[in-house]
């Protein structure tokens, strides 16, 4: 006859065994709560970057582009002879064409319909994260291409997403959209033509005529360039828009653009 087992020797193994699995359980579950709590911070912290900070620094952007706007304004109104009338459109020759300024000096206003009524934004010399980060600036011109006005190729660039996202909407962009720069000379105003996608080495989109660095060039031209696709560096995406029409200061804005002047002289 075989020996009974020994019961409460059973009974405290089994209740020893379900300890330890309630104790690696316990382990998991804390480990599992701190990764989805740490996941959970970081998409916080994503959204606030690329969202809530985006929208703050677009917003001190404006304001800024705004006060330089007034400035150019106030300073051009000042140093009129207001007896004599301001010439017909016709009379107004060709574009005035400033000097290249410093590097991270601002220089012009960048002024798009498409990207909204409001869209107002400041243009600094140089394309480094002091002026492209920057909670005044936010959109770079690139060394050793033309200014606006000029003959050639004023070629600007800016984030698509994030400080400031100044060409977040620039896919939207449609044939005959303006583009215009204000300086503390006058308005300059271009015309959307079409967009490209290139790699981000295809640096003859800056070329005097973009990717034809041999040609002499005719028009002005004015050429925006970003990220593409979204919180990506993938490829780059390039807006060109060809020179309209030019006006000075004292002529006062473009019609599109009066309303929004007027709204920042008030601020």
């Amino acid at each position: 006859m075989s020996e009974s087992p020994d019961l409460p020797a059973v009974e405290a193994t089994r209740r020893s065994r379900r300890r330890n699995r309630r104790r690696r359980v316990s382990v998991v579950g804390v480990l599992g709560e701190l990764l989805i709590t740490a996941g959970a911070l970081v998409m916080l912290f994503l959204g606030w970057q690329l969202w809530w900070n985006d929208m703050i620094m677009a917003d001190q952007q404006s304001q800024a582009a705004a006060k330089i706007s007034q400035v150019w304004i106030s300073d051009d109104h000042a140093a009129q002879d207001h007896t004599l009338p301001v010439p017909a459109s016709a009379d107004y020759g060709n574009p005035v064409v400033a000097a290249p300024p410093a590097e991270a000096d601002p220089f012009a206003v960048l002024y798009v319909p498409r990207f909204g009524d409001d869209y107002h934004r400041t243009i600094a010399e140089g394309t480094g994260m002091d002026v492209l980060n920057s909670p005044r600036l936010g959109i770079g011109h690139y060394p050793g291409t033309q200014m606006p006005g000029e003959v050639g190729n004023f070629a600007i660039a800016a984030h698509r997403s994030a400080n400031g996202g100044a060409m977040h909407l620039i896919h939207q962009l449609q044939l005959g959209d303006a583009i215009y720069v204000q300086t503390a000379d006058g308005y300059y105003t271009y015309r959307f033509r079409d967009l490209e996608y290139v790699s981000p080495e295809t640096v003859a989109v800056l070329d005097a005529v973009p990717h034809e660095p041999d040609l002499a060039p005719v028009d002005r031209l004015v050429t925006l360039t970003s990220c593409n696709p979204f919180y990506s560096t993938a490829e780059r995406i390039i807006a060109y828009g060809v020179l309209e029409s030019w006006q000075p200061i004292a002529a006062g804005p473009p019609t599109e653009l009066a309303a929004l002047i007027a709204v920042q002289a008030k601020g």
